[in-house]
């Protein structure tokens, strides 16, 4: 999944953080799903589902293409 995302345009780059076993984004979120925690300058907090856990991850995006970057991260399966 993190491929998926560096090669969304908007994207300059994904830095992984913590990883988090036995938690859950939610009951019908599968492993590789991504859910955007929050916007902050420069890019997303963002957490994905993994076979063990969560893995927290900063996805930086280009200046300005926020609700592009945003939706093409949405739509990833």
């Amino acid at each position: 999944m993190l491929r998926k995302i560096e090669d969304i345009d908007e994207v300059t780059g994904v830095i992984i953080g913590r990883s988090y076993g036995g938690k859950s984004l939610g009951r019908q979120d599968r492993t590789g799903m991504v859910k955007i925690q929050r916007r902050i300058p420069g890019g997303f907090k963002a957490v994905t589902q993994t076979a063990k856990g969560l893995q927290e991850i900063f996805i930086r995006i280009k200046e300005g293409s926020e609700e592009t970057a945003a939706r093409s991260i949405a739509q990833l399966r």
